[in-house]
């Protein structure tokens, strides 16, 4: 079987996308293999995505993580998903849908901004010692689960260490992306995230953007109401706005294709 894909990153966040074809089974095993950065093609995510209807602009999208797990939401591969989509069918505004959950988006040329659900915040859920100091994590849920820690310099030593830290002392966190937050401006914020399904620190993640902007706004140092630029380790920030419909938000920002080849599966 031959499969011919793309890979495109939604700042930063890369992906290998194709579009409908085998099993969520097979993907799900041959994930791992693609994204592997030495021996694969290399990416953050496995994406596949299928128009549900082709008089109708909805999109069914899966996502497979690196360890072969699919991921409830990943806002950065949504955008991905709709960018390819916007190419092949003309659509700039579309609904999709990860995991169950129906998203919106919007596509102007290669900034794209997808709805997400954020809920169930939990203040000072975690508190962990670092560096001779306290870092407490607030919780949200973004689709997936998050802990969010407002800290002074996000630039702080040894983040690996601080997560494998709390992971040890709580086991129930080893599938929660945990970020460290800096807030700049009024309506400016510098994140670091460490995603739970890639066990390492991200260029950027979409739904750990929308976490820190909102528990931010739990704590008064910016208003998401307007925009919030989120910067990130890829330097290609995203801003993230509430949505008319609370408790969903924007998220928005740049994707950009970078190259597209052919799979052989024998």
């Amino acid at each position: 079987m031959t499969v011919r894909f793309r890979k495109v990153h939604g700042a930063g966040n890369d992906f290998i996308l194709v579009t409908g074809a085998a099993s969520e089974r097979d993907w799900r095993v041959w994930g791992p293999w693609l994204c592997a950065r030495r021996t694969g093609v290399g990416a953050d995510g496995l994406v596949i995505s299928d128009a549900v209807a082709k008089d109708r602009a909805i999109l069914a999208v899966l996502c497979v993580n690196p360890d072969g797990s699919v991921a409830t939401l990943c806002a950065n591969a949504l955008r991905c998903a709709a960018w390819c989509a916007s190419l092949d069918h003309g659509w700039t505004t579309m609904s999709l849908v990860m995991a169950g959950v129906p998203h919106e988006a919007v596509v102007e040329g290669s900034y794209v901004r997808v709805t997400v659900e954020a809920r169930e915040i939990e203040p000072q859920r975690f508190a962990q010692r670092h560096q001779g100091g306290i870092i407490r994590f607030d919780s949200v849920r973004v689709g997936a689960k998050h802990l969010v820690a407002l800290v002074d310099d996000v630039n702080l030593p040894d983040l690996a260490g601080l997560v494998q830290r709390l992971r040890h002392r709580d086991p129930a966190t080893a599938d929660t992306n945990i970020s460290v937050v800096q807030s700049l401006t009024e309506q400016e914020l510098t994140v670091r995230t460490y995603e739970s399904s890639a066990q390492e620190e991200s260029l950027s993640c979409a739904s750990g953007a929308v976490a820190a902007a909102v528990i931010a706004t739990h704590r008064g140092l910016v208003d998401v109401s307007g925009p919030v630029t989120v910067h990130n380790r890829a330097g290609s920030p995203l801003t993230v706005t509430a949505h008319t419909e609370r408790p969903l938000y924007w998220v928005g920002g740049p994707v950009t294709y970078v190259f597209d080849g052919e799979l052989d599966f024998v």
